[in-house]
């Protein structure tokens, strides 16, 4: 059984979805980032930079922090959406998702979404190069139906739930045909919309 330690962010319904898709037994433990929880010793001790998510694998008796790590280590696991042969490509995605997409996704959120007015260089800063992440994964999924190629991922996995608060960003996700046509097929996967909703609270994928 996994035990996911996570607050309900991107990076977290990344793992849930996940779970979800290799039908892994599991239950989440919320942490609330706005209590400060993640800073406690014991959180610490499995989260050196205390950081959600979290988890712990009670079958092989370890912990593994980092989302991107999190996702490999499952796919490794259970054998899906991690093709051998395919790997080199898939992590590329994957890393552009961790190093790019959500660190600048997320900063567009402190400037744009969470904290307007504060800061006018900020806020446009970020929304330019979030802008841009669209146009370039449009570019990507005008050629290719996944990221990493003809089958669904864990980079996709990685990636869709940053997309998901597009309705944060004012971009328009409907002016990318590619980018669109692909959110828009994920978004129907049946543990896709069970993951999304981390909480079990009932909330919904965002539609276009």
């Amino acid at each position: 059984m996994i035990e996911l330690f996570t607050a309900n962010t991107p990076n977290g319904k990344k793992i849930s979805i996940m779970l979800e898709e290799i039908e892994f037994d599991y239950k989440v433990k919320k942490i609330n980032i706005y209590k400060d929880e993640q800073f406690k010793p014991e959180f610490k001790k499995i989260s050196p930079f205390s950081k959600t998510p979290v988890i712990i694998d009670h079958d092989n008796k370890r912990s593994l922090f980092e989302s991107g790590a999190i996702l490999i280590y499952l796919a490794e696991k259970s054998g899906k959406f991690y093709d051998l042969q395919e790997r080199t490509t898939i992590n590329q995605w994957l890393m552009g998702q961790m190093g790019y997409v959500g660190p600048m996704l997320g900063q567009h959120h402190q400037f744009h979404h969470y904290n307007p007015g504060k800061s006018d260089f900020g806020e446009k800063r970020y929304f330019k190069i979030s802008k841009r992440i669209y146009k370039e994964l449009d570019e990507r999924l005008m050629v290719s139906k996944f990221l990493a190629g003809k089958e669904y991922t864990i980079a996709d996995i990685a990636t869709f739930p940053w997309i998901a608060r597009h309705e944060w960003h004012d971009i328009g996700l409907k002016k990318f045909e590619g980018l669109t046509r692909w959110y828009q097929e994920i978004s129907k996967r049946e543990a896709v919309i069970k993951g999304y909703d981390l909480l079990k609270n009932g909330e919904k994928i965002p539609s276009v």
